[in-house]
């Protein structure tokens, strides 16, 4: 595009010469008027002939970039959705929630941290709702070693109050030096999908409440989910 450019501005500047030349030539009665009527008509021609070529050339363009949008979204319409949604932390909380509401039959949750159920508000959001939820048959967490204090004196007293409390397992608990967390759950139509989460900024943060972190939502289709099955079931039958 750019020699193009070039190409028509230097055009342009040879036929200004020419002009000028021609000019020139005829004050300094070297060539007559007919001679200049000719050089003009030559010149007119030439400019037309350009104009049409640039015309074209617009055209072809138009063309060529109405083709390529087409392509794109014939490319975009054949795509699968995502199985990967990263949730940010204006909908953490409420996607959470539903997430727990929505569960069926068994849900583990790995390698978790506890803080964010120290706070009574996030408990009851985040926790409660699948132990309430009449829909899931058992809780089975599996925690770091770290963890089992902050269970014991802020979590378990929680998970009393509850109804349903009898669904939560007595945690398993392992050394883990894993950086990956989730949470998985049965789905509706007997699949299993969760929420991801790593140890560490942005996605997790070792504070009470009020830090924004960020979930991915792995679907039913990913194939991650088997992957996470595995970790979860390594740890879970792993000889203590």
């Amino acid at each position: 595009m750019r020699w193009q450019i070039k190409e028509i501005e230097w055009e342009a500047v040879a036929g200004i010469l020419a002009a000028v030349l021609a000019l020139v030539l005829h004050f300094l009665h070297i060539v007559d008027e007919a001679v200049l009527l000719q050089i003009t008509l030559v010149l007119m021609a030439f400019l037309f002939i350009s104009h049409l070529r640039r015309e074209s050339e617009t055209e072809n363009l138009s063309e060529s970039l109405a083709h390529t949008e087409r392509t794109v979204e014939d490319i975009r319409a054949g795509m699968d959705a995502s199985d990967l949604e990263l949730i940010g932390p204006g909908e953490l909380r409420s996607r959470s929630t539903q997430f727990g509401q929505g569960a069926r039959g068994e849900m583990t949750w790995f390698n978790v941290c506890l803080l964010m159920f120290v706070p009574q508000d996030l408990f009851d959001a985040l926790l409660r709702p699948p132990i309430e939820n009449p829909n899931v048959s058992s809780i089975q967490f599996v925690l770091d070693e770290s963890e089992r204090e902050r269970w014991n004196t802020h979590v378990k007293p929680k998970v009393k109050e509850c109804r349903g409390a009898e669904t939560v397992q007595e945690p398993v608990w392992r050394e883990l030096d894993e950086n990956v967390s989730f949470i998985l759950r049965g789905t509706k139509n007997e699949q299993t999908d969760a929420l991801l989460s790593f140890w560490g900024e942005p996605f997790m943060a070792r504070t009470t409440r009020d830090v924004p972190r960020y979930i991915i939502h792995v679907t039913e289709d990913s194939e991650l989910i088997p992957q996470l099955r595995d970790i979860e079931r390594e740890h879970r039958l792993q000889q203590t």
